[in-house]
């Protein structure tokens, strides 16, 4: 039976209102006016802290990306500072990681609350397995950035985070992604976690499974949750029940106001993003491939593809894009939310000092509640 008909249903998270002529300063988000001379547009604010890391990493990993498209990942190294899994309680959470397959680097970074109650553990906690972004070339579950982020979910969500390192572009094309996503659900579905200290006393919901990811990770999300469903009959344990792409990385030949509107932007521009699809899809596929461009490919999911809440940001090259995936779920009647951050910028949700994060978790909470079997 296909999915409940959404009724149109989307959420408007409001940003700052307004913009301002000078520089001012918060404890939350101290933000920045820009003007760019294309066009031009205004930006967004961005925290000062934010933009200063946004400044380097844009810098640095350009530097890195040679002419023959290959990455210095050696370079990058000193700008995507590794964190040490922790099985010791920090801020409510611990966490652990625990090697897939040592052939291909494929591991993950589990988060643990280490205070549920005593209710929460009989319900048996949530799963959210995620795929962090970085378009497909940067970034792991050790990065700083990403390894924060995972705390705060599991914090947030009171739900094992299970945040997945896959095979990065330009050394591996697409598929590799999805396929790395699906060995993840075989070895969680076979009972991989029972070996895992952290969760010692704990009973995880295998019947209560959500896919999460942002950009790229998004873009993930969306493939694995349509091979799990094309494959209903081979799992054993493992169900999905809900499905958060945020701000998801898709595309096509077309350019979209989102793309010319956004395209100088300092959190991504117009060039970076052709790079990063040149360098992951197949060789010889353009933007309009099914990998970046499901749109024009599918007219009718798989029966048992979970309800899908689709997270989207004003401010973000990628924003039209995010908005023609709701849409073509719509169309085609499946159970889709959209949460609007019409004020932000790609990516806010890793930065601390931006409070539109609370809210995203809040409403990651609710589509969670919403969704689990009981």
């Amino acid at each position: 039976m296909i999915a409940q008909v959404a009724s149109k249903q989307s959420i408007s998270i409001k940003g700052p209102s307004g913009y301002h002529h000078s520089l001012g300063s918060s404890p939350s988000c101290t933000l920045l006016l820009y003007l760019f001379h294309q066009g031009n547009i205004m930006a967004p604010f961005i925290p000062l802290k934010a933009r200063i890391q946004l400044g380097l990493f844009s810098f640095v990993s350009g530097r890195a990306i040679g002419s023959d498209d290959r990455v210095n990942r050696r370079l990058l190294s000193w700008l995507e500072p590794l964190v040490p899994a922790d099985p010791n309680p920090k801020a409510g959470v611990c966490s652990a990681d625990v090697m897939i397959d040592s052939t291909r680097d494929l591991f993950v970074r589990i988060f643990v609350p280490t205070d549920p109650s005593n209710e929460e553990k009989a319900e048996k906690l949530p799963l959210v397995i995620y795929f962090h972004g970085g378009g497909f070339a940067f970034f792991s579950p050790q990065s700083a950035a990403y390894d924060d982020w995972g705390r705060r979910m599991c914090s947030g969500l009171h739900a094992v985070i299970v945040s997945v390192n896959y095979r990065r572009s330009p050394e591996n094309r697409c598929p590799a992604p999805y396929d790395d996503g699906i060995d993840v659900l075989r070895f969680l579905d076979s009972g991989g976690l029972r070996s895992v200290d952290i969760l010692s006393g704990f009973d995880v919901g295998l019947g209560n499974c959500f896919l999460a990811g942002d950009t790229s990770g998004g873009n993930i999300v969306h493939h694995i949750a349509r091979r799990w469903a094309a494959m209903i009959d081979s799992w054993e344990k493992i169900n999905i029940s809900g499905a958060i792409p945020i701000t998801p990385m898709f595309g096509g030949e077309e350019r979209t106001d989102g793309d010319i509107q956004n395209q100088n932007l300092p959190v991504l521009t117009m060039q970076r993003m052709d790079w990063y699809w040149k360098v992951i899809l197949p060789e010889g596929a353009d933007r309009n491939h099914e990998f970046a461009h499901p749109f024009g490919v599918t007219t009718k999911l798989e029966e048992r593809c979970p309800p899908v809440l689709v997270v989207a940001a004003g401010y973000d090259i990628l924003r039209d894009w995010q908005l023609k995936y709701y849409e073509w779920l719509n169309e085609m009647q499946h159970n889709v939310r959209l949460l609007k951050f019409p004020d932000s910028f790609h990516a806010f949700y890793l930065y601390r000092q931006c409070e539109e994060w609370v809210k995203l978790i809040d409403e990651m909470n609710k589509f969670i509640e919403e969704h689990r079997s009981l």
